[in-house]
């Protein structure tokens, strides 16, 4: 999965000289929290929503409303905008955006092309539509946890199991825990859950927890 697939594309975009109260009145419009800054066809800001509440004056001011319109009016997005921008190329893959906005606690990257124009706009909406729709999660599925130990073949035998009853695997993930066991989630239209338990439990696997999500949960 890219960010080229899941990502907004040809994002509407400022200049460094926009009016903040032109910029924030776009991104009303068109219920954005962030825009891509560009000069000259290059990437060279980013403005969120935060950074125009950050430069607009407090609640507690004794401006009038016209008083403050006319100060946003005069501020340039340049004198706001986030200049050292973290951004991510079109070609790298989906995992590698969620972990840059995981490391540097951000919601929204621009995305660029290898010639450096900003070509898209990729946000943790973008990131959590991702993770419903690999994990099936939308369709109604039964989810099984498996508690492992870290061995060679596991996942394989487990994988051998499904397959001896005839039955396919939608999605089956593996996440580490603190002490060096994995949790493996197994995904999909589960009828006899019965047969597929006994038949884990044969191969010295126990299920840990099982549930049904689907449109209606």
């Amino acid at each position: 999965m890219f960010v080229a697939n899941r990502m907004t594309k040809n994002p509407i975009t400022v200049s460094p000289d926009t009016k903040v109260d032109e910029a924030a009145a776009l991104m009303k419009k068109h219920h954005f929290r962030r825009l891509p800054v560009v000069a000259d066809g290059k990437l060279v800001g980013f403005l969120s929503d935060k950074d125009i509440i950050k430069a607009a004056p407090s609640p507690a001011t004794t401006l009038a409303k016209y008083e403050i319109n006319s100060l946003l009016a005069k501020m340039r997005i340049a004198d706001i905008m986030a200049k050292e921008v973290i951004s991510v190329q079109v070609d790298a893959t989906i995992e590698e955006a969620a972990l840059l906005m995981c490391n540097h606690k951000i919601g929204g990257l621009p995305v660029i092309s290898s010639v450096g124009t900003v070509v898209g706009v990729i946000t943790e909406t973008d990131i959590f539509k991702t993770f419903v729709d690999v994990m099936g999660l939308a369709e109604g599925k039964t989810r099984l946890t498996l508690e492992v130990q870290d061995r060679v073949g596991t996942v394989k035998e487990i994988a051998g199991v499904f397959s001896d009853l005839g039955i396919s695997i939608d999605s089956l993930i593996t996440c580490k825990k603190d002490d060096g066991s994995y949790e493996i989630v197994v995904r999909g239209d589960f009828s006899d859950l019965g047969k597929i338990k006994e038949s884990l439990e044969q191969k010295g696997f126990t299920i840990a927890h099982m549930v049904q999500i689907g449109q209606d949960k």
